[in-house]
């Protein structure tokens, strides 16, 4: 099968297309034939090895474990394992695995669902890890309810265009910080005000918010807190500056020490995108409370090139890989 292959760590350059054998599919796996792949910026610490504590946590220390990289999948079911019996062979599902860059791929049966009916395979693939990404945040960590004010900074990336629209659906008064380029899609997914990062401070004492969603960002926990409601909670998801050792992980450890000895809550999230979360996202996305944002599509052979897109900064939502 055609894959997109890494042997070492490094810029999107180490990744380079091969025909490899298809994996072999586990007990308890499912052999997707990939239709679409998302990118996110999960996938462009996989292929860089950094921040460094990731690989000792188990992406392989001195190369990668697993050479094809990609995570977020859409496609049909070609075989299933022996202890498999929520799926069968020709189904069309979406969820997460190892290797996505690829012709096939597998995933373990509770990490798939059904693909919704109304959505493309494009759509799909742009769904799981960045979908049940805003959906744990809000509903799990912030516990957003109607008549709160949310702030999503970040709010139009891959993580907050689904945020925006999580949050409305829950009642929530809700504000995007973007750049200019951004402003008008934020708006148009429904939140109430957009703060152009370019041009204003969302910390300038103006406002205060229940429930604060930072994805991706550096701002220091001072700053963060000034726009903080005294009671509310921020929910720090990823972080990509602090240095090759830690990354962002240390601003998050900080966040939940520091929350033991203040009222208001600071914390974290790594989420998992579980077969359950992908049902609740699929009743979003067949009743049109949720919709996919596809910025732009790239061909397998392309891979590189979407990484290096979407760490531009530019894309507005989601990135896929059609295969």
């Amino acid at each position: 099968m055609k894959a997109i292959v890494q042997d070492r760590y490094g810029s999107p350059d180490v990744l380079e297309p091969r025909e490899i054998d298809p994996p072999m599919v586990g007990d308890e796996q499912v052999l997707v034939r990939v239709q679409a792949a998302g990118v996110d910026q999960g996938v462009w610490h996989e292929v860089a090895g950094l921040p460094y504590l990731f690989r000792v946590a188990g992406i392989g220390v001195r190369a990668p474990k697993n050479p094809v990289p990609g995570h977020d999948v859409a496609g049909i079911v070609e075989a299933v394992g022996e202890k498999v019996t929520c799926f069968r062979p020709g189904e069309e599902v979406f969820g997460t695995c190892r290797g996505a860059f690829a012709e096939y791929a597998c995933a373990r049966a509770d990490r798939l669902a059904p693909k919704p009916a109304n959505l493309s395979f494009v759509q799909a693939s742009a769904v799981p890890t960045s979908a049940a990404t805003a959906l744990q945040a809000l509903r799990d960590k912030a516990k957003v309810r109607a008549g709160q004010r949310v702030l999503i900074i970040g709010a139009g990336g891959g993580v907050g265009t689904f945020a925006v629209q999580r949050a409305k659906a829950y009642g929530a008064e809700v504000s995007g910080v973007c750049s200019t380029a951004k402003a008008e899609l934020v708006r148009s997914l429904g939140a109430d005000h957009v703060i152009d990062y370019t041009r204003e401070d969302f910390a300038d004492g103006r406002n205060r918010y229940d429930s604060i969603l930072d994805i991706a960002g550096n701002r220091s926990l001072s700053h963060l807190r000034r726009a903080l409601a005294p009671e509310g909670t921020v929910v720090i998801v990823g972080g990509e500056e602090g240095g090759r050792w830690f990354g962002g992980i240390d601003r998050q450890l900080r966040a939940q020490m520091l929350s033991l000895f203040v009222g208001q809550k600071l914390g974290t999230l790594i989420a998992i995108a579980r077969r359950e979360d992908l049902q609740v996202l699929c009743e979003f996305l067949e009743a049109g409370t949720v919709n996919p944002v596809v910025d732009r599509t790239f061909a397998l052979s392309e891979v590189a090139e979407a990484i290096r897109y979407l760490r531009e900064g530019r894309a507005r939502g989601k990135v896929v890989v059609t295969v």
